[in-house]
């Protein structure tokens, strides 16, 4: 069976791999442009040892940091088959047991990536287009205005989709590999020397006699990794295997090459003012490579700006962010969505940071406190997963997470010294972000316990109904309620003042589990708390989006429902006010969420509710 199956697995796993070069390597395969250009400038000097010192540096933090401990280790910790912090932090049973410490580390490691996500397209083209300034050095005055158009149109084209230049991901970062290895390889026969880097003591060694100045190049070293946690998040989309195979046959060694190469030319005494990436290509294929690495920083950025449109729906799904309108864009894939909201800010964000800091140099200083932050946040809760997914002990999950710890440590150490030089503008970003998630999440907990804090059973209920001679009016309601027990709020509401209830009843709630997916043989549960009137709980992984009009068919038969068209759903719509008593959230919580709850999606979007048939029952809460 395996040798009959193993040619056509080879082809998928191939073409999988190539697919993940476009979306997954567009960070870390774009770092070239910037890197070494911003740890020699950090130096301030380029004698032999230094640069082989910097470029082993450079080579065990890609091996350590992305091949050990990313690809060697996180991906192996997935919810089922998602990666990324949200997943891992879903994963760790955050909603089955009360555990803020984990909760806080997996959420500000959540909010960071937004600032990675505003700065990632910011210096990635800008240090592609400044190419520009070597190939034609009268061009020089129009890299600004050319990046701010090219960003600009990059963040304008989202709403079209990504389905049909998706394709071209692949193949071009291909290319782009392609050309960055042979680049290197060209610089290397210069001066070969330099692959006495390779050896880990050569960078041990910088770091032991450099003082103040090999702690403060950590930081610019870091920038060869931004985009390794990238591999881990979206492990969903391609699995772990072809993003494996990717990195180590292609992208790896690309950018081991370019890296020495560019180092050769560091060594070599040829000059490496401007951008060092440019000054190992011949001059005549200049404007090419420009171009090149200017698609291929469109393309990272695109992967950096489509990631945070995934981790905005999985944070609304968990609860942790207000409802925002998401819009498929394709039915080819899930994950080809566009979130207008956090489409639009990214861009403000991004535009601005270009406009400020202006070159990426100066940039630069304001790259890499967030990925090592999220880095250092990952790596403590992969502790946590080694004792209790793996069954590790304590001293082994100390030995291998405490490694990678220290690591995150020193490089985030070392990137929090640019917190002056532009370093605060991802913490500012991520802290908002973060009080945003943390005010929404303790907004609709505090709704919930009000709303559930006198319960009424619900044979009481009926019995009342019978007492009351309420009006049974003919077809089916269904509730939407976040009720598991006694009768809903959302019900005895509308019974107290419409006089009325349908024959028919069902109370559902839709409940969003800690894992990617559900099978269709666990999506729903089904009880008949009383003569016609149904209690229904839905689930729906964090990856899922609910169809309610197609749960409801499968309850129909075992229901009664009738002709489905004719339904009728009942939301509640609670407006919250501040409690009087002083017992209810500080007011600044309480007027942040009222403001967002104000402004998030209906419901109704969100589980795909058909319009003409939903009634909105507004009430007050005091929170």
């Amino acid at each position: 069976m395996t040798s009959q199956t193993a040619p056509a697995a080879r082809p998928a796993l191939a073409a999988t791999s190539l697919a993940a070069l476009g979306v997954v390597f567009g960070d870390i395969g774009t770092s070239p442009l910037y890197t070494l250009k911003t740890v020699l400038d950090l130096m301030g000097r380029h004698e032999l040892q230094a640069v082989l010192g910097v470029l082993s540096l450079i080579v065990w933090t890609l091996i350590i940091v992305t091949s050990i401990k990313y690809v060697g280790f996180a991906m192996r910790v997935d919810n089922d088959g998602e990666g990324g912090i949200l997943a891992l932090m879903s994963l760790l049973g955050v909603k089955r047991r009360n555990r803020p410490l984990i909760v806080a580390v997996g959420l500000f490691g959540a909010a960071l990536i937004y600032g990675d996500g505003a700065i990632t397209p910011a210096i990635s083209v800008l240090s592609a287009l400044e190419g520009l300034e070597i190939a034609v050095p009268q061009l020089g005055p129009y890299v600004l205005p050319a990046t701010v158009v090219v960003l600009g149109a990059l963040f304008a084209l989202q709403p079209q989709g990504t389905t049909r230049i998706g394709r071209a991901f692949g193949p071009v970062m291909a290319l782009w590999f392609a050309t960055m290895a042979l680049l290197g390889l060209w610089g290397l026969v210069r001066h070969p020397s330099v692959l006495y880097a390779l050896n880990p003591l050569v960078g041990l060694d910088f770091l032991l006699h450099s003082g103040a100045t090999g702690f403060l190049v950590l930081g610019g070293v870091f920038l060869c990794v931004t985009g390794a946690e990238a591999l881990y998040a979206d492990m969903g989309h391609f699995g772990a295997g072809p993003i494996k195979l990717a990195w180590s046959a292609i992208v790896f060694p690309s950018l081991i090459l370019n890296y020495a190469g560019q180092a050769a030319i560091a060594v070599s005494g040829e000059p490496i003012n401007g951008n060092i990436f440019y000054r190992l290509c011949p001059e005549a294929l200049l404007l090419p490579l420009v171009a090149l690495a200017t698609l291929a920083t469109v393309i990272a950025s695109q992967s950096i700006i489509t990631g945070a449109f995934s981790m905005t729906r999985q944070a609304i799904v968990l609860g942790w962010m207000p409802r925002l309108k998401v819009t498929q864009t394709s039915e080819q894939g899930y994950g080809r969505i566009y979130v207008a909201a956090v489409n639009w800010i990214l861009m403000a964000v991004t535009l601005g940071l270009v406009l400020a800091f202006r070159k990426s140099d100066n940039l630069a200083a304001a790259y890499g406190i967030a990925v090592s932050a999220t880095m250092l946040m990952t790596s403590a809760l992969l502790f946590i997963a080694m004792r209790e997914v793996w069954q590790w002990s304590l001293a082994a999950s100390a030995a291998v997470a405490g490694a990678f710890l220290i690591v995150d440590c020193a490089f985030f150490l070392s990137n929090m010294l640019k917190i002056g030089e532009g370093g605060y503008v991802p913490l500012m970003l991520a802290i908002l972000v973060y009080v945003l998630m943390y005010c929404w999440h303790r907004g609709t907990t505090a709704v919930a316990a009000r709303l559930l804090a006198n319960p009424i059973p619900i044979d009481s209920f009926m019995a009342k109904l019978e007492q009351d001679r309420v009006a049974r009016v003919p077809g089916t309601a269904v509730f939407l309620t976040r009720s598991l027990s006694d009768t809903p709020p959302v019900v005895a509401f509308y019974v107290k003042h419409s006089r009325s209830l349908h024959q028919r009843v069902v109370a559902l709630t839709v409940l969003t589990e800690s894992i990617p997916w559900v099978a269709e043989s666990a999506r729903c549960s089904l009880a008949q708390v009383s003569p016609d009137f149904w209690r229904a709980q839905a689930r729906y992984g964090f990856m899922e989006r609910p169809d309610i009009p197609r749960l409801l068919a499968s309850l129909q038969a075992p229901c009664g429902l009738g002709d489905l068209s004719q339904v009728t759903y009942f939301l509640a719509h609670e407006t919250v006010i501040p409690q009087q008593d002083g017992h209810g959230l500080p007011r600044w919580q309480e007027t942040l969420f009222a403001a967002m709850q104000r402004n998030s999606t209906h419901l109704t979007e969100l589980l795909q509710l058909p319009i003409d048939r939903v009634v909105e029952l507004g009430g007050l809460v005091a929170i």
